[in-house]
């Protein structure tokens, strides 16, 4: 723990630095010994006693810097809710249940069903519940707690901590009435001569300010430090927590709640391995934050003018990083602001978390994200707000350039999704001043509904989205829920599946202005949503649909959508991509006579420098 006492100066900070080519690692875990060989399942496996103290009962294990497989059902892929068995009506798709009803024989009353937990995603989170009892005659599954929102038929949903699924090279199990940890490990390894590391904190430092009272931990760096093995779980309670001003009874608050199975939105809850409350002008560059059951970073309430830079967080339980907080503050000193992510490399998340965002900024205006490689999650890539409609907002003037997104709703091209509703970036709430340009975001992928490129929602109001690169998603490029006066202008949106831009809501006011964009797409729809009313500015866009047929705007041919005072400079006609089926969008000699108003831009510079 840092204090405003460990403060440098600008003149001369403190520098917490790696000595010369060495590599040191913060960790927040132990290390298991005493492991005696056993038979399980008919496999040659290994049995170690759980460590006393808090944190035994983990759900992780890493060997020798590798995450390690917690036993499950199915082994590869999700499951499907079937249907809810309890009779009662769900109006309120906000409450959540108690059991639902499988298929067919996708589970079995397997006798250590009580030792396990079942994570099931519905809408665009996941419910952590551990499971009291299997009726094979009724298929039902009977919880402890409640889902987070009710379930639907065909939310996805698989089963951790079976003893009876320990049969793989590489997977552990946790046996609570044995206090043991039993593991498979990979051929040739015996785990007496190896790291097998289980996490025993939730956080591996913590800065903690004091900005109501106006003090702050200030002017530290850190350079080539690494931070790894932490978990944290609903009814985690910190070792050695201190209160912090302002902090205790805030929804961020750390104190443990063993009825929750998950949060409404983003892993809100999940706190980050290093953690900070009153930071300022401090600095992380090179250091690597891996191995984690939390976010990563996290800078809460009132830290300003910090940089996190040339990181590279990866294995991560939850996000890479939390910016800010779900509170607008008066008190300047509690507001978090100008904060800088560059040049980060924020991969392979959610793995303990899957509704985690890979980059959540707040109530928290001023902010860069820039130049990042972000990929590997199963929710959004970047998110930014925490106000629901149009009132009092302050996430605005946040600038987003040239970061590279994508992979996000799938972690790789064979994955599939198991979450809905998210998007490359996303945002919600009055963003003033805010811009996204020159991102490249791509492979992006919804269960249901909901895997967008770009993504305005609730109110999003007077943000600019200019010369982006938006391809392969599922649901569309440009999705905009509902807001105010929004500008998207000169961007590059291709191959949506569904559609390729969408407006739900009808408002009064005009809604966004669509301009100078390139549009290709291969078949289905151009729009999606409600074009019943326009309340939009559309001109000078390009389309062209690579599949011959109509070409739609909503129930308007071109010619009504023209006369409807749409796209009166804009132009149905071949943009002649280098290579667009490859993802090379590079315009060529032809490109000139086709665009109705696009200016290319340089597609090159996204991602870390």
């Amino acid at each position: 723990m840092l204090t405003p006492a460990d403060s440098g100066t600008e003149q001369a900070p403190v520098i917490w630095s790696a000595y010369q080519q060495e590599h040191p690692v913060l960790s927040g875990g132990r290390r298991i010994p005493g492991w005696t060989q056993t038979n399980i399942n008919g496999r040659e496996a290994w049995v170690a006693k759980l460590p006393d103290g808090d944190g035994a009962a983990f759900r992780e294990l890493w060997l020798d810097g590798k995450r390690l497989q917690r036993a499950r059902w199915p082994k590869q892929g999700t499951l499907a809710v079937a249907n809810l068995s309890d009779g009662e009506k769900h109006d309120d798709w906000m409450k959540g249940v108690t059991e639902f009803r499988y298929s067919g024989e996708d589970v079995k009353a397997w006798p250590t069903a009580a030792d396990a937990e079942a994570i099931v995603t519905c809408r665009w989170v996941e419910s952590h519940l551990p499971i009291t009892s299997i009726d094979e005659q009724n298929k039902v599954i009977h919880f402890a707690k409640k889902s987070v929102f009710v379930l639907d038929p065909g939310d996805r949903y698989w089963i951790e901590n079976l003893k009876e699924c320990l049969t793989e090279a590489g997977e552990f199990c946790v046996d609570p009435r044995e206090k043991a940890v039993y593991l498979i490990p990979p051929e040739r390894v015996n785990p007496n001569q190896a790291w097998i590391i289980a996490p025993r904190l939730a956080q591996v430092l913590r800065m903690m300010g004091d900005p109501a009272g106006g003090k702050f931990v200030e002017h530290v760096t850190f350079r080539g430090i690494g931070f790894a093995n932490t978990e944290w779980y609903f009814d985690h309670a910190f070792i050695g927590q201190q209160a912090a001003a302002g902090v205790a009874d805030s929804e961020w608050s750390f104190k443990p709640d063993p009825k929750r199975s998950g949060f409404s939105q983003a892993a809100r809850g999940v706190p980050g391995a290093v953690w900070g409350i009153g930071v300022r002008s401090c600095l992380f560059e090179n250091c690597e934050i891996s191995n984690t059951g939390t976010y990563g970073i996290e800078l809460s309430q009132g830290c300003q003018n910090n940089r996190i830079s040339r990181c590279r967080l990866t294995d991560l339980g939850a996000g890479g990083l939390k910016i800010g907080e779900v509170a607008v503050r008066d008190n300047p000193n509690e507001q978090t602001s100008g904060n800088e992510i560059s040049d980060c490399i924020i991969a392979d998340g959610g793995n303990l978390y899957p509704s985690c965002v890979a980059v959540w900024i707040g109530q928290s205006p001023d902010n860069i994200i820039a130049h990042n490689d972000i990929h590997g999650f199963w929710y959004t890539g970047i998110s930014i707000g925490w106000t629901w409609g149009y009132a009092k907002a302050a996430a605005q003037r946040n600038l987003v350039e040239y970061n590279h997104v994508h992979h996000i709703g799938k972690k790789s091209d064979a994955d599939q999704p198991i979450l809905s509703d998210m998007a490359g970036i996303y945002t919600l709430g009055n963003h003033e001043g805010t811009v996204i340009r020159f991102n490249t975001f791509h492979d992006v992928a919804g269960l249901k509904y909901g895997g967008w490129g770009i993504y305005f929602d609730e109110g999003t109001t007077h943000i600019l989205a200019e010369n982006n690169l938006v391809y392969r998603t599922t649901h569309g490029g440009f999705h905009q829920h509902y807001g105010k006066e929004n500008t998207v202008r000169n961007n590059i949106f291709a191959f949506g599946r569904d559609f390729q831009v969408q407006r739900s809501r009808l408002e009064e006011h005009r809604s966004f202005t669509f301009e100078r964009n390139l549009v290709l797409w291969e078949k289905n729809s151009l729009f999606g949503g409600d074009w019943s009313k326009l309340n939009v500015a559309f001109d000078r866009n390009t389309y062209w649909r690579m599949e011959q047929g109509d070409i739609r705007f909503g129930s308007m041919n071109w010619e009504q959508w023209q006369e409807a005072g749409m796209d009166k400079n804009g132009k149905i006609a071949d943009p002649h991509f280098a290579d667009p089926a490859k993802g090379d969008f590079k315009l060529t000699s032809q490109s000139e006579a086709s665009l109705a108003g696009f200016k290319p831009f340089d597609l090159s510079t996204a991602g870390p420098r």
